[in-house]
């Protein structure tokens, strides 16, 4: 066996969504804060990122996260997150696979009925509640960074769609928000293609005209997630289409778009208190969010959201790049 590295990880999906959680092989990254290394894996280990979620070893919606040691005194990981289109400041699927995974994997004291465990990301400290059984992980809630609404009823110009109007906010990723029935598309998987170009017209131009820029810290910045509301969706029961750069939809109903949703809604009063909102995905499955706190972002009234979700266990493995393998960082069809 030939091999320049082995990296070693537990295979997880998330209501539909997978996550490739990478527990060794890939050393410290260096820096005091989880934010600081994930700028320094963007600028010198990327290829290790495209080398686990490109063809041939991933796939076009690939997603993972790579554990590190925590940069705090409590916490018991740190977590960088990984998928096609780069590294993301935070991922709530990718956080509800990573604690089903160290709960499963005994890589965290475990305790019943309940295990808590406490994340680095790179938006700031996560904490996640696992109902436990048996050494079971029956589901996780994600106790996720503050989510505001950056702003309401924007409007944008869009080649080929014309005017565009959307919420903006934030999750721990930012998010346009869009009513699907407004561009005369219906909420139907077989018109996926059309609902996913939309998508990314609709960031593009976003992106050039208004990006977002997180208030506290300028490298959380651009759209690259679009959710497209369901006309038949009520204020506590929603389901959307997920369009994500560079073209796919997230399988899940999204941990941080679920909570930039949380955060519009209550923005737009059409919840109150904790007032639980159930989200469905694209294809069906199921988080149930709410607001445990309220806070302030930059200045701007913000919330804290609590996401639950499952997640489970779907292979291990150690993956390896041969000297001689021709896609050292995989390839994009």
């Amino acid at each position: 066996m030939h091999s320049s590295m082995i990296i070693s990880a537990i295979d997880t999906h998330t209501e539909g969504m997978p996550t490739r959680v990478v527990t060794g092989g890939v050393g410290t990254i260096p820096g005091e804060t989880m934010a600081a290394r994930r700028t320094y894996f963007i600028e010198h280990r990327d290829g290790l990122r495209k080398l686990l979620v490109n063809e041939p070893r991933g796939h076009a919606s690939m997603s993972g996260a790579i554990l590190q040691p925590a940069t705090t005194e409590d916490g018991h990981f740190g977590v960088l997150f990984i998928e096609v289109s780069g590294l993301l400041p935070m991922c709530g699927h990718g956080t509800i696979g990573v604690a089903t995974a160290l709960v499963e994997a005994g890589m965290v004291p475990v305790t019943e009925p309940v295990t808590e465990i406490r994340l680095d990301t790179p938006a700031g400290r996560v904490v996640a509640t696992v109902n436990v059984t048996a050494g079971h992980a029956d589901s996780v809630t994600l106790r996720n960074v503050p989510a505001y609404c950056d702003s309401l009823d924007n409007e944008v110009e869009v080649p080929g769609l014309g005017t565009v109007r959307y919420d903006m906010a934030y999750g721990g990723n930012f998010y346009a928000i869009v009513d699907l029935a407004k561009l005369g598309l219906p909420f139907d998987r077989a018109h996926k293609d059309s609902i996913l170009d939309a998508g990314l017209r609709i960031m593009r131009e976003i992106n050039e005209s208004r990006r977002p820029v997180h208030p506290e810290d300028e490298h959380i910045a651009g759209c690259k997630h679009v959710l497209f509301l369901d006309p038949a969706s009520e204020p506590a029961h929603t389901r959307h289409a997920m369009a994500i750069h560079p073209g796919w939809f997230d399988r899940s109903p999204c941990g941080t778009g679920t909570s930039a949703l949380l955060a519009r809604q209550h923005a737009r009063g059409l919840l109150s208190d904790d007032q639980v909102l159930r989200n469905d995905s694209f294809i069906g499955t199921t988080f149930h969010a709410r607001a445990v706190e309220t806070t302030t972002v930059g200045g701007r009234p913000a919330i804290v959201p609590a996401i639950t979700g499952r997640a489970w266990l779907t292979g291990t493995a150690n993956y390896l790049l041969d000297p001689s393998d021709p896609f050292p960082e995989g390839f994009v069809f």
